[in-house]
């Protein structure tokens, strides 16, 4: 089937679309639904029953919100399919969900421990002022009584966080400053920490509380689809070659 795409008043052929695509940086995404159809069509396990393909048929017209057969013909004319690839292009993403399954489902809590130390939630308690003198003499006053850091956050700190009180998060381990995470990951909750220079600031900081990661429904997906990504994105790498004939 030779494809012609009319844009308003101009017309282009399949070559044009390639240079247009490479125009446009979208040869990278080309490549990796391509390479996804590659690794989902070399994988022997990979399959749908037909009442599988039904569903996926049946929820790719709800979400598209087609009700009628006229509104599927105008739907698959617009996007240049046919009828015959209907159930294919709706059941692709369920074959996808298959396919990171039985790549990555089975080293998950491998992974999970050494992706941990980032996924842990914290919240803290920060004042920052690029002034030493001044962040030493604070520090001393909430060491004095812990109760007045979120007072003297809205009175002396110069960041978004004196809106709170100082107080941030919950947030992942992964971001807060380099030096924060290392002082945050050794702390015990409501301990005090010294000034420390980070930056154009000096920093006191307080761990209120930490939530450690729990390998739950919701993270092992994203722990799959965090790995899958990381494959795609080295395949692509690997695997495009861009050349300019003459």
């Amino acid at each position: 089937m030779v494809l012609q795409v009319q844009i308003g008043e101009q017309k282009l052929e399949q070559e044009q679309l390639l240079s247009l695509l490479a125009q446009y940086q979208l040869l990278p995404r080309l490549a990796q639904e391509m390479i996804i159809d590659q690794a989902i069509a070399s994988t022997p396990e990979m399959d749908c029953s037909q009442e599988e393909v039904q569903g996926a048929v049946n929820a790719l017209m709800q979400q598209r919100q087609i009700k009628s057969e006229e509104e599927l013909k105008t739907w698959l004319k617009k996007n240049g399919l046919t009828i015959e690839q209907l159930p294919a292009i709706a059941s692709r993403p369920l074959l996808l969900e298959k396919f990171k399954q039985l790549r990555w489902g089975d080293n998950l809590e491998s992974y999970f421990v050494e992706r941990k130390s980032k996924l842990d939630r914290v919240i803290y308690s920060l004042i920052r002022t690029d002034d030493p003198g001044v962040a030493q003499e604070l520090y001393f006053r909430i060491l004095d009584d812990p109760s007045v850091m979120p007072e003297i956050a809205r009175q002396y700190s110069k960041g978004a966080e004196a809106q709170t009180g100082g107080l941030v998060g919950p947030v992942e381990m992964s971001v807060p400053h380099p030096a924060m995470i290392q002082v945050l990951s050794s702390s015990k909750p409501g301990e005090l920490k010294p000034p420390m220079k980070i930056g154009e600031w000096f920093v006191i900081l307080r761990l209120e509380k930490l939530a450690p990661a729990k390998l739950d429904d919701a993270t092992k997906k994203r722990l799959v689809n965090e790995q899958f990504e990381q494959w795609l994105n080295q395949q692509v790498q690997e695997q495009i070659l861009i050349e300019h004939l003459e």
